[in-house]
């Protein structure tokens, strides 16, 4: 399954290793293709340098770029959407239909009020665990 995770379930997943978010992000992972462009690694990339954000320590944060790139397929989306209430979300959305996506993981509202979206679901990452048969 070919899966696009909003940034703020990774940063909820590197918070708290006991959290929905890093089960969720785990299992991804580890058996299936995330799917990440640019215009999404470099909102989480920003979001992970966040003062605001207290990691376990300060190698935590390359860490989990690192991680993120080193498993996810780097896509170049061709197609432009403007769909989203939050014109700056329009990114996962064009990631999902240039990446042939078979879900988006998020928690953002912005994002979940268009489930689906061009047919492709738009869930939480607790919606994708009770989903998911590797997970039972």
């Amino acid at each position: 399954m070919r899966v696009v995770v909003d940034a703020n379930i990774v940063i909820s997943a590197a918070l708290s290793k006991f959290s929905v978010p890093f089960r969720a992000l785990e299992l991804i992972l580890d058996s299936h293709t995330s799917l990440i462009s640019e215009k999404t690694f470099e909102e989480l990339r920003t979001a992970v340098y966040q003062p605001k954000f207290d990691f376990s320590s300060v190698d935590t944060r390359p860490d989990i770029l690192e991680t993120i790139l080193q498993y996810s397929l780097v896509v170049f989306p061709e197609i432009k959407v403007s769909a989203c209430r939050d014109p700056d979300d329009d990114k996962y959305l064009e990631l999902a239909l240039s990446g042939k996506a078979d879900r988006i993981i998020t928690g953002d509202p912005d994002l979940l009020v268009l489930n689906p979206f061009e047919n492709i679901p738009i869930i939480t990452a607790k919606e994708f665990l009770d989903s998911s048969t590797q997970y039972k």
